[in-house]
């Protein structure tokens, strides 16, 4: 079974190895259901995680990246940040739903 992690700042952090909570799922299937009808037909497209954002210093090779996070939701507009394995750039909307056991690490670092 592979690990479920967040690269930030050069920096490995472990995901919860249990899903999240039914209330977080809730809620952030709900505001993604509310993204993806509000931008259908329009030039932005909303993701759920997992869906890897790769936050970029220099140059979009993969050993110069040093960020690679899950957003619970993101909304990306330039379709040119897209390509098979997420996003490649910040998306133009973040959102995390905040719970008890990942608080610092969503305030904090990401």
């Amino acid at each position: 079974m592979e690990e479920m992690v967040e690269l930030i700042k050069g920096k490995v952090f472990k995901k919860a190895a249990a899903a999240p909570k039914r209330i977080h799922q809730r809620l952030a299937g709900t505001l993604y259901t509310e993204f993806h009808l509000f931008l259908k037909g329009k030039k932005c497209q909303a993701y759920i995680a997992p869906f890897d954002v790769r936050l970029l210093v220099k140059s979009k090779k993969d050993h110069k990246i040093h960020t690679v996070v899950q957003p619970d939701i993101c909304v990306v507009c330039d379709m040119e940040k897209l390509d098979d394995r997420g996003c490649v750039g910040a998306p133009d909307l973040v959102v995390e739903v905040l719970s008890p056991g990942n608080k610092q690490l969503e305030l904090q670092h990401k």
